[in-house]
């Protein structure tokens, strides 16, 4: 690197407070059009505020530059396990940013939004298609918040049945971090169960641990060690038997689209994160969506609101659509009150109420409808088919240098243990530092947590033969590193804007204003 470019590089990297010079502005008003207002009273005005005082072009270079910095599937491979950072493709992004989808307030009436409102029906009636739950309700914003309206149904249709007495909620020892914080929320008490040398559900502690206090047990499938659970069928009994719920976190459903519906393996409720498996871009606290879908008989307790179609009533201009999708005109019934729309917002008779503000994440439930329609039933199998050879093609390629969490066929992700280099003197944490300086995103580290020094990748679907190729040559070359620079992991990254940091203090201690420079 040049003396130049490392000035034009520390020039493009500085704040904006930094670039301020006085005088210079961005930006010019046109004169007001309308009678000045006064300002407000002093003690209400903020005093000091010192604004950056910049022209457009440095603003422009600012943001532009700081844009670049991000990391994106749209730039690099970003093999995150447990959150399938596959491809989004940009027709999703269009379709929600239609005028229709984009401009409409949540507060319109039924009438105004029937195009966003059968979008809303379709996507209810094809997630509980895909799982096998047909009861579904949009409004979860997030993964953890369909947990939490999942366990709250669950806890809502035991009282309903004067079972007070549930409120103990069975988790593994493997199972996402939010489980047992969900549960807890929902006023449940946390009993872990072990897993076996398998990887899978000890059945034989869970047997001992399912009785008439048994609530709901959580499972997520696959499992955070990437397995499919080979004893599903016999924990579901084992829990139904007990007289309780059987609970899927299938907040990752890449490796079953079209292939298993969750419902048909005795699970009674599920939340799916359409931010992961319907290939939503997420990261940074949002956007996200996670619907929860139900066994028919726990319908009545979905939260509000839920999409209905009204039966048919009265004659109208307006077309109503099946389930199929196919238009039909709205018909009359003798004796029924004419009405002219054909879908609207509905209270389940037993609902445990409002679980967000409005209607759920709108324009994230418009990617993902559209994502479904483009791809289609066979569109869908394929996606998890090839997300699975994917993470097999992966674990094959490096279960020689890294061991392997458990050995044996993977889903869509593979954990490895880094715990070969770590002995050599490299831990998990140096080896996906150093993945930075290759282009490539660090996959999901040190969890799930019974796992030692864990990585858990997941390639998605997405990505290519090249592609995956190229990691696993990466991922060995970083394990002969170990042996000739040690160095060049523990300093990594090298050539990142924001080199290696004391991650624990930055995460409590953060500093969130302007430091003068120097």
């Amino acid at each position: 690197m040049t003396a130049q470019t490392t000035i034009a590089g520390a020039l493009d990297r500085r704040l904006l407070m930094d670039r301020s010079v006085p005088g210079r502005v961005a930006l010019t008003l046109p004169a007001s059009d309308v009678p000045l207002q006064a300002a407000p009273s002093a003690d209400l005005l903020r005093k000091g505020l010192d604004l950056p005082e910049i022209s457009q072009l440095d603003m422009v270079r600012y943001f532009t530059n700081l844009s670049q910095l991000n990391f994106s599937i749209d730039t690099n491979f970003y093999p995150l396990g447990s959150c399938t950072m596959k491809y989004n493709p940009k027709i999703n992004d269009e379709v929600a940013s239609l005028p229709g989808f984009r401009d409409i307030h949540p507060n319109q009436p039924d009438e105004q939004v029937q195009g966003a409102l059968r979008v809303m029906f379709e996507l209810q009636h094809a997630l509980g298609e895909i799982t096998g739950l047909p009861g579904v309700s949009l409004a979860p914003l997030a993964g953890a918040q369909g947990e939490y309206a999942g366990l709250l149904i669950a806890r809502a249709y035991h009282e309903s049945r004067g079972d007070s007495a549930r409120t103990v909620a069975i988790i593994p020892d493997s199972a996402h971090g939010t489980n047992p914080a969900s549960a807890a929320m929902a006023g449940l008490e946390v009993v872990t169960v072990p897993s076996n040398a398998q990887g899978g559900v000890d059945v034989d502690a869970l047997r001992k641990l399912a009785d008439n206090r048994t609530a709901v047990f959580m499972l997520t499938l696959p499992s955070t060690l990437g397995l499919f659970e080979m004893n599903i069928l016999e924990i579901t009994k084992i829990i139904h038997d007990a007289g309780g719920l059987v609970y899927a976190d299938g907040a990752n459903l890449n490796a079953l689209l079209g292939i298993v519906k969750i419902g048909e393996l005795g699970f009674d409720i599920c939340h799916s994160n359409l931010h992961k498996t319907f290939s939503t871009p997420h990261g940074g606290g949002g956007p996200g969506a996670g619907p929860v879908m139900v066994a028919a008989r726990l319908a009545e307790f979905l939260p509000e609101p839920v999409v209905v179609r009204e039966p048919a009533a009265a004659k109208s201009s307006l077309s109503a659509t099946s389930h199929h999708g196919d238009a039909e005109p709205v018909e009359a019934h003798h004796g029924a009150k004419p009405y002219a729309f054909a879908y609207r917002l509905s209270r389940p008779p037993k609902s445990t109420g409002k679980i967000s503000g409005f209607h759920g994440s709108f324009s994230i439930l418009v990617r993902a409808y559209t994502y479904i329609r483009s791809m289609g039933r066979d569109g869908l199998r394929s996606a998890a088919e090839n997300a699975i050879i994917n993470a097999n093609y992966i674990q094959a390629g490096l279960k020689d240098k890294y061991a392997l969490a458990v050995d044996r066929y993977c889903m869509h992700e593979t954990v490895l243990s880094a715990k070969r280099q770590h002995a050599r003197g490299a831990a998990a944490l140096d080896v996906a530092k150093r993945l930075l300086d290759y282009g490539i995103h660090a996959p999901t580290m040190y969890f799930p947590m019974i796992v030692e020094q864990a990585l858990m990748v997941e390639p998605t679907e997405s990505e290519s033969k090249e592609t995956l190729d190229n990691f696993i040559q990466v991922m060995r070359q970083i394990d002969d590193e170990i042996d000739r620079d040690p160095a060049l992991l523990h300093d990594a990254p090298h050539d990142l804007p924001v080199s290696r940091m004391d991650e624990a203090t930055a995460a409590r201690k953060p500093y969130l204003r302007w430091q003068k420079s120097g």
